[in-house]
């Protein structure tokens, strides 16, 4: 009975050290780690230009501006930081200056204030430009339109760009929303791909430069460096990666997840949660009666998503939310748990929730119609939820421009 029990023991053993191998054989290596191991040829003995900001952290912990200062043969001559800074610190919006980082002492060119592209003057000294930014899956979030500026100014100036690439914490299977129209393309909306793109910084710096984006006579000198075992249908905590906010309102996962339809509130007098501890899970405003708005959105049949009332008041908080909609004053609203986040429609979700307001409140609902118009990428969405259209027709609005990019999208795809 002994020895029938050894060996079951060492059976089991047996099996959990192939698990083990298994696991470390699938480990996720982002394209930051990978530069470090396996290419760092690639970057020695050039002048680096580095656009980063506090999410490029490598395995071990480091940032890795400061684990390239560490190696021979690295010279890095500039940094260059996007929305919310270098150290990812300042609120949304909130113009940044060009400054001297106090770590490293290195110059830092801002990205989000005077200039939003680097110009011929901050790459007057940089060989090579390298991209590490952590972006979450939403085309209004601002870090992929620095990655397209940068891509541009480096092709413009004959410098050659990394991309070291990093997963899309959201997953790269959901691809939803209308597509940018060219008379509204801007920082948050810098080219024609729809609100929740699916893809990696990686993918999306190929697109740009492979359907000539940044320009019909530019050539870009592009490198991506690819994830090791990363997949499409993996969710941020899925990959053993530690999360790390990849800026002050984005949380939490969840709250990425979500972003793609919430952050649409913010073209519209709805409070989106800033100001609170629940940024883009909670929304709401003085005139909304929780429990009506409740009723509605249950009525509507949303699926992956559940709804709870809730009574918040907006605050400004240091380096995340600087004078927030209706700060310092009670609002009513719903706040979102997510349920079922691989059939849960963020973009849809976001619309059925803008067409539920202006149902309900037809009076003191507004939109803020440029800010939204930009939002989407094209005033028709805006135009047809005024005019009450059922959100099926909506939908089906953006579905064909919607194909199209599919179609095209898959020429790009690493994983």
């Amino acid at each position: 009975m002994k020895t029938k029990s050894i060996l079951v023991f060492a059976f089991l053993i047996s099996l959990f050290g192939i698990d083990i191998s298994r696991s470390q054989n699938n480990k996720i290596i982002v394209g930051a780690d990978l530069l470090l191991s396996e290419k760092i040829g690639l970057i020695e003995n050039k002048r680096l230009g580095i656009v980063t900001n506090h999410t490029a952290i490598l395995s071990n912990g480091s940032h890795l501006v400061d684990e390239l200062l560490t190696k021979d043969r690295i010279v890095i001559t500039a940094l260059f930081g996007p929305e919310h800074g270098i150290r990812g610190a300042a609120p949304a919006g909130i113009k940044i200056d060009h400054s001297v980082d106090s770590k490293t002492n290195l110059p830092v060119y801002s990205l989000y204030g005077k200039e939003k592209k680097p110009t011929k003057e901050m790459l007057k000294n940089v060989d090579l430009l390298i991209f590490d930014i952590q972006d979450i899956g939403a085309r209004f979030y601002t870090y992929i339109s620095t990655l397209f500026y940068t891509i541009q100014a480096a092709a413009e100036n004959n410098i050659p760009v990394i991309v070291l690439d990093r997963p899309n914490p959201i997953g790269g299977i959901r691809v939803e929303g209308p597509i940018t129209k060219k008379d509204y393309e801007s920082f948050v909306g810098i080219a024609p791909i729809p609100i929740q793109h699916g893809m990696t910084v990686g993918e999306l710096a190929k697109y740009f430069v492979g359907e000539k984006l940044i320009g019909n006579n530019l050539k870009s000198e592009l490198t991506i460096i690819e994830i090791k075992n990363w997949g499409r249908k993996l969710f941020f905590d899925e990959t053993q990666l530690k999360w790390i906010n990849p800026s002050p309102n984005i949380q939490s996962l969840e709250a990425a997840i979500v972003y793609p339809g919430t952050c649409l509130l913010e073209g519209t007098n709805i409070s989106e949660g800033r100001g609170t501890d629940s940024p883009f899970l909670m929304f709401g405003a003085p005139f909304i009666n929780s429990n009506e708005l409740l009723l509605e959105l249950k009525r509507r049949n949303i699926i992956g998503i559940n709804f709870s009332e809730v009574i918040f008041t907006p605050i400004s908080i240091e380096g995340i939310a600087k004078n927030p909609k209706y700060e310092n004053t009670k609002c009513y609203g719903i706040k979102i748990s997510v349920t079922d986040r691989y059939n849960f429609n963020a973009v849809k979700f976001g619309v059925e929730l803008i067409s539920a307001l202006h149902k309900l409140y037809p009076t003191e609902f507004k939109f803020r119609e440029k800010s939204f118009d930009l939002l989407t990428g094209d005033s028709e969405i805006r135009k047809m939820i005024a005019e009450n259209k059922p959100v099926e027709k909506i939908f089906d609005y953006w579905k064909n421009d919607l194909e199209t990019f599919i179609v095209r999208q898959k020429n790009y795809l690493l994983y």
